[in-house]
């Protein structure tokens, strides 16, 4: 199984970025897709971004425009850039690698303050 470990969370105000990484033990070349979650508390967990093997990015509405997904396969590695980052955006992000079985990260706190 895939180990996935999360980095480049933090706290920071209204309208700032940050950038999110995410460290595969394996090669990410060959896996289907790599996924971006988001949960905050009282809240579902949502779908934030994916990419496919293929390239083919997937964004939810409410980041569209502000996030940006993508990966470097030579570091084994998947980002997320946020800008102009929202109060709402606030959440534990975890990154999900689509296999059998799936994979996913320890997660990494985001606050935005307003």
């Amino acid at each position: 199984q895939v180990q996935l470990v999360e980095s480049g969370g933090g706290s920071v105000q209204a309208g700032g970025s940050l950038r999110l990484s995410c460290v595969a033990s394996t090669s990410i070349f060959s896996i289907l897709a790599m996924r971006w979650f988001r949960q905050a508390p009282g809240k579902q967990r949502e779908l934030v971004a994916a990419i496919t093997s293929g390239g083919s990015t997937n964004y939810a509405d409410s980041v569209k425009g502000r996030f940006t997904i993508s990966r470097d396969n030579a570091k084994n590695t998947v980002y997320l850039q946020m800008n102009s980052l929202k109060p709402e955006d606030t959440a534990v992000y975890h990154c999900n690698a689509v296999a059998y079985p799936d994979s996913w990260g320890q997660g990494t706190q985001v606050t935005v303050s307003s």
